[in-house]
């Protein structure tokens, strides 16, 4: 993508530290990554509905509900994957810089997506967390009837079965839904907030 010599950035009066301080908190991005079925978009939306309770303004980005909208032009070739990443993190960054905390519940199956987007949010407080799930549970699961239209080959380049999903190595929060209930995930996650004040959530968040 071609950058255009003649758009420069206007800078506000108004900036994110302003922003936050008016929140009273502050903004950034907790990005959800992992299988289909794993729980992701479960688990940021009871995390939105908590902070949103406790006075912090949230906003989930899901994956389906993105492509219905910003990404509907882009399919699943490796080519649209990697724009609509680009897409979502462009949007991501303008709602922290507008004092907003980001769930972001997408798959992210490779290794290069997750360096990209870390990389991305340099400079602003940012949060990986892995939705661990054996790809036989995510497949007993299948709510949408996906990974059995993949598996007959009606869907092409679906991740976990014809296409690779690379388990992260270092995320900043493993969450193993195969192992724990959506409650006790959720909670984990709201106690890894509180702990280490992330956001400046300390008696904003009720694990």
């Amino acid at each position: 993508m071609k950058n255009n010599n003649n758009v420069h950035k206007y800078k506000g009066h108004v900036t994110k530290s302003d922003r936050n301080r008016l929140n009273k908190h502050d903004s950034g991005v907790i990005w959800f990554t992992g299988l289909s079925a794993s729980g992701k978009s479960t688990i940021a939306h009871l995390i939105e509905k908590d902070l949103h309770h406790n006075g912090v303004r949230a906003y989930v980005f899901d994956g389906d509900n993105i492509r219905h909208g910003l990404n509907a032009n882009l399919g699943f070739s490796f080519e649209d994957r990697k724009e609509n990443i680009r897409r979502i993190v462009e949007v991501a960054k303008l709602f922290a810089d507008a004092g907003i905390v980001v769930l972001a519940s997408f798959i992210t199956p490779l290794k290069e997506q997750r360096e990209y987007i870390r990389k991305q949010f340099s400079g602003i407080k940012f949060l990986e967390v892995y939705v661990k799930c054996d790809i036989g549970e995510c497949i007993r699961r299948d709510p949408k009837g996906q990974y059995e239209k993949a598996r007959a080959g009606i869907i092409k380049d679906y991740t976990g079965i014809s296409s690779p999903f690379e388990e992260p190595e270092n995320p900043d929060l493993v969450v193993d839904t195969g192992k724990l209930s959506i409650g006790e995930s959720v909670s984990g996650v709201l106690e890894y907030l509180r702990e280490r004040d992330f956001f400046g959530l300390t008696g904003k968040v009720n694990p």
